[in-house]
């Protein structure tokens, strides 16, 4: 089993409770051997400890400690542990799973990562690369909470925005995104064909034809969240 919960699940109600995590390693602090891991998917960040005295197992301990020195961050990891509640004064009251932490019983490394080239950790933002090198990365910048709400909701408004008119009995008809390059007010981006050399497609600036076409061929409830492309 890859995951029994995601990082951003876990409570005190399952304090005692093992579970299966799998995320990156977003923060590695080591405490005197002792280390504590700052595991991150989606969904949230989880502390996970290892604690190579809390292994009786010698040849088990010597195994996982193998594993945990290699970690890096952004590694991905898959975590076996017990919940269990933070010592006092560690809690963190800012993150939903801050209360409790999970104590590792056995760890894999699914993936290894080079160094990120900027940070990922929400309070570090003042770090935050410039937005030339976030594009660059796109797929790092996407793992940062504040970017992943962007696209929750931008879901969410589409869901409603779709619920709404389905409910009114419109349909939702997706248009061409090939068309004959009919200039508006800005210029077309233009695409070869090809099939047919020296000749070329455009992406439309609007749908504006396509709806026409639908409402003469009877579609009168017609709607799509479309792209429009305009070179301005």
């Amino acid at each position: 089993m890859m995951r029994t919960h995601t990082c951003g699940e876990i409570r005190p109600s399952m304090i005692g409770h093992k579970v299966v995590l799998a995320g990156w390693a977003r923060l590695i602090r080591d405490h005197g051997g002792v280390m504590f891991i700052d595991l991150a998917d989606r969904y949230g960040t989880s502390q996970v400890v290892f604690d190579p005295e809390a292994i009786e197992d010698q040849d088990k301990r010597r195994r996982l400690r193998e594993i945990v020195d290699r970690i890096g961050r952004e590694f991905v990891l898959r975590v076996e542990g017990i919940v269990r509640p933070r010592e006092p004064d560690t809690e963190d009251p800012r993150n939903p799973t801050g209360e409790v932490e999970v104590a590792i019983s056995d760890i894999e490394i699914l993936s290894e990562s080079e160094v990120p080239p900027f940070e990922l950790i929400e309070q570090k933002e003042s770090l935050l690369a410039n937005e030339d090198v976030r594009m660059e990365y796109r797929f790092l910048d996407l793992r940062r909470t504040k970017m992943m709400n962007c696209l929750v909701v931008r879901n969410k408004v589409a869901s409603i925005v779709r619920n709404f008119l389905w409910k009114k009995g419109f349909l939702e008809i997706e248009t061409p995104c090939l068309v004959r390059s009919t200039p508006e007010g800005a210029r077309d981006f233009l695409v070869p064909s090809r099939l047919h050399p020296g000749k070329f497609y455009a992406l439309p600036q609007s749908p504006q034809l396509y709806k026409q076409l639908l409402m003469i061929g009877s579609a009168d409830k017609y709607f799509q969240l479309a792209r429009c492309f305009r070179d301005e």
